[in-house]
């Protein structure tokens, strides 16, 4: 079958089978454009509490899925590709917080969205990279400690100072692999292109830059700006996104290493494969308990975002 053929066939299937498609805006072209909703993590974990479907098909990775199933427990929800998953989301344990919050418990958990559901279950409030500076400075308390990205966490220090921020080491690796000498090339290639960086990119990298947002944050200063060329800081998908949406502009990747493998294992075969065979497909499976504690920290987002 062609990409437009396996496309009509899961249009049509979606609609029989009652299935919502949510698809990170990381995700390959061709599964953003059968997605229902596609957005940053933000905008899916806002948007997803709306859907109407009795199935949720996420085109993600794991922690974005287990978001979804713990706003939706009257749902099932699926994962396209069930090895997806996200190395910032997986490099701290629950265990090491609360040793974390024993030492210092007068300090509230602020946790990246890119999390475990076990681990959120011990935060007092999510964060993603859209909300993160807002919600932090709505917070009551003045003693955070922000976890797991520090480049992130680095970068709300730095937007609300009248705070006390503790960071801890960790974070996205692609996105902090990214180095000032790359940036240095590309504005020397572009040097009318202005630069715009998701804030997980490392502190260097984001005071070069023009403006520093999460992926919808980039795709709307792009989209409003009236310069013509911009260097995106951020997987590569989004510069392939703009460059369809404003052809107006040009568009160039910051660096040839901001490509998320995980986000890449989703195909739209696996897509088909799950709507065909959705008792062979990867569900989210919690129980109302572990929803009910991981579910707290989300819902404060909601509420001060």
């Amino acid at each position: 079958m062609t990409i437009r053929e396996i496309q009509e066939r899961i249009l049509k299937l979606k609609e029989e089978k009652d299935f919502c498609i949510l698809a990170h805006s990381y995700i390959k072209r061709e599964v953003i454009e059968i997605a229902d909703i596609v957005g940053d993590s933000f905008k899916l974990s806002r948007d997803v509490c709306g859907a109407k479907q009795k199935n949720i098909l996420f085109c993600g990775v794991h922690f974005m899925a287990e978001t979804a199933k713990m706003l939706n427990m009257d749902k099932h929800v699926y994962l396209s590709n069930r090895i997806a998953g996200c190395p910032m989301a997986e490099q701290m344990e629950p265990e090491m917080l609360l040793y974390m919050k024993k030492q210092e418990p007068d300090r509230a958990v602020v946790a990246y969205i890119n999390t475990t559901a076990a681990l959120k279950a011990h935060c007092d409030v999510c964060v993603t990279s859209s909300s993160a500076v807002q919600i932090v400075k709505k917070m009551q308390a003045d003693k955070i400690l922000f976890i797991p990205d520090c480049n992130l966490g680095a970068y709300v220090k730095k937007s609300v100072p009248e705070k006390d921020i503790k960071l801890v080491q960790g974070g996205c690796p692609i996105h902090a692999s990214v180095t000032v000498e790359e940036v240095e090339a590309a504005k020397a290639a572009h040097p009318d292109a202005l630069l715009l960086v998701h804030p997980e990119c490392v502190p260097k990298v984001t005071e070069r830059a023009d403006y520093v947002g999460s992926t919808s944050g980039i795709i709307n200063y792009a989209k409003k700006s009236d310069a013509k060329q911009f260097i995106i800081g951020t997987e590569y998908e989004i510069a392939e996104t703009l460059q369809y949406e404003c052809p107006d502009k040009e568009f160039f990747v910051l660096s040839k290493k901001l490509v998320c493998p995980n986000m890449k294992l989703t195909t739209l075969v696996d897509v088909l494969n799950v709507l065909e065979h959705p008792e062979n497909a990867y569900e989210i499976e919690m129980s109302e308990e572990e929803a009910a504690a991981s579910r707290k920290c989300i819902d404060e987002m909601l509420r001060l975002g």
